[in-house]
């Protein structure tokens, strides 16, 4: 089941209704099961892999806060609490290597033993990815480590620990929720507010139309390009490499709005998981923009357990290759994704070295750094460089994207832009004109964004303007977006992470 989906507009608004009915005491059970449900839709032998890693890390913070009650040796405290910490990390990321890495593994042991001559390895099993273990594998990891730090008290409520790993909305894509946030609010006493259930809504109908008007849209040209690159070349491949980036963002920050605006409307307040990423004027700056749940769960638990930037410049830049590597394959077991992390710790560390230099470059020609053009070049270099990334994400393979990039850089077509190529690329003139407002839309409210709440900013307007615009958006979600399983509209792209 995806928020996208027929069943997800008929198991939505039940689950909310008797969310809002029920006592507050018993909503946590029926969100429970409902989760559960929800996650069990496509696959429920896998609700078995999701129940383990909640009891193993229910179990560890219970156990590394009793050790806090014992009245013993402090460093003999300390030891049976790590000890503690590291079996619940062993156990989870080795579910999660067997179901996510182990061909990947074994595939690459098999080539170094095929150039020794040696008898390959044969797996005798066929292993499907869980939908959503690297997100909800995360989540609950970050539980046990947070109650070694004594930031959370451990959890009594085994029902209620299970409804932080499972919570539904976050379940299958994130945002990676922090105890601190998820798991305090399921204990907190919730009241029907109008105000809040509209604006979920809203931001679910913006999400709804990030996805389907949008990146459904942009996937149909994407993937042709993509799937076909032999056959183009020049800047029919530019032209589908800048729309990936528009399709990646939409795809899963469309999703993330769907998640927080569910949960909003029962509640719950989520953390924001992008902030106008591709407005960034850094890498650095990209990556607290992007994908943001990740990101600070790497800096916290990866990042600054490594020694962050406190013991030096060439500690600091080693760390910062070593949480980027972390970033890659936790995306995906392929060289592909490990080289695209890569590139952004590559990018960060020449960034630091560059920057005396680039101060004296600024000093010497006297540029104002807060200057529009100087803003406007930093965005678009930055751009430049994450949307470069991008072409490993997408290819299928490393050999695949090094050709994509030959193909690309290979010719120089500028007038197939203009001489209707682009519309043989998969969409239509129509679909093509239409995907280009949608994107003038996405822009304009993001410009609208960066200094204004749009909910409040509508909630000033008449009753009339306000819901003639409410309306109008769905309607126009209604008539143009992207529908049926030709265009693959089930999926988002981080399901497969």
């Amino acid at each position: 089941m995806v928020f996208n989906s027929l069943q997800f507009l008929i198991f939505f608004p039940i689950v909310v209704l008797f969310y809002w009915a029920i006592p507050h005491k018993y909503r946590f059970i029926w969100l429970l099961g409902a989760s559960y449900y929800f996650y069990m839709c496509w696959n429920a032998q896998y609700a078995l892999l999701l129940a383990t890693s909640t009891i193993i890390t229910f179990l560890s913070g219970y156990l590394i806060e009793r050790e806090n009650k014992k009245n013993q040796n402090p460093s003999r405290c300390i030891k049976r609490k790590k000890m503690w910490v590291a079996i619940s990390v062993i156990l989870n990321l080795s579910i999660l290597f067997f179901f996510k890495y182990s061909t990947f593994a074994l595939d690459n042991i098999n080539l170094l033993l095929k150039a020794w001559h040696i008898r390959l390895l044969q797996p005798q099993f066929d292993v499907v990815l869980p939908v959503g273990i690297s997100f909800y594998t995360f989540q609950a990891l970050s539980y046990t480590v947070d109650v070694y730090r004594g930031e959370v008290p451990a959890e009594r409520n085994i029902g209620k620990y299970a409804l932080f790993v499972s919570f539904f909305p976050v379940l299958l894509s994130g945002p990676i929720e922090r105890s601190k946030n998820l798991l305090t609010q399921i204990h907190t006493v919730h009241h029907f507010r109008f105000n809040e259930v509209k604006n979920g809504l809203l931001l679910m109908l913006w999400g709804f139309f990030e996805k389907i008007v949008i990146a459904d849209r942009v996937a149909v040209l994407v993937n042709q390009v993509f799937d076909q690159y032999t056959k183009y070349s020049g800047f029919s491949i530019v032209l589908a490499v800048v729309l990936f980036a528009v399709q990646i963002y939409c795809d899963f920050s469309g999703y993330s709005d769907m998640a927080i605006g569910a949960a909003r409307v029962m509640g719950f307040s989520l953390m924001q998981n992008f902030k106008r990423p591709y407005f960034a004027k850094s890498v650095s700056d990209f990556w607290r923009r992007w994908h943001i749940a990740l990101s600070s769960w790497l800096r916290d638990y990866v990042y600054i357990p490594l020694g962050g930037n406190r013991r030096g410049k060439v500690r600091k830049y080693f760390n910062i290759m070593v949480t980027f590597l972390v970033s890659g394959l936790w995306h995906g077991a392929n060289w592909t994704y490990v080289i695209w992390g890569l590139l952004h710790g590559v990018y960060q560390v020449l960034g630091g070295l560059l920057k005396p230099f680039r101060d004296g470059v600024t000093k010497a020609f006297h540029i104002d750094k807060n200057s529009f053009s100087n803003r406007l070049f930093r965005i678009l270099f930055t751009f430049i460089l994450v949307d470069f990334a991008w072409i490993f994400f997408k290819a299928p393979s490393a050999g695949a994207a090094f050709q994509i990039i030959g193909r690309m850089f290979g010719t120089f077509n500028p007038w197939v832009l203009l001489d209707g190529t682009v519309y043989t690329l998969g969409l239509d003139q129509k679909d093509f004109f239409v995907m280009l407002f949608s994107i003038g839309v996405l822009l304009l409210v993001s410009l609208l964004r960066r200094n204004h709440s749009l909910s409040r900013e509508l909630d000033k307007q008449n009753i009339v303007f306000r819901w003639g615009l409410y309306f109008g958006a769905i309607f126009f979600v209604l008539i143009f977006g992207i529908y049926g399983p030709s265009f693959n509209a089930s999926q988002f792209i981080y399901f497969k992470f």
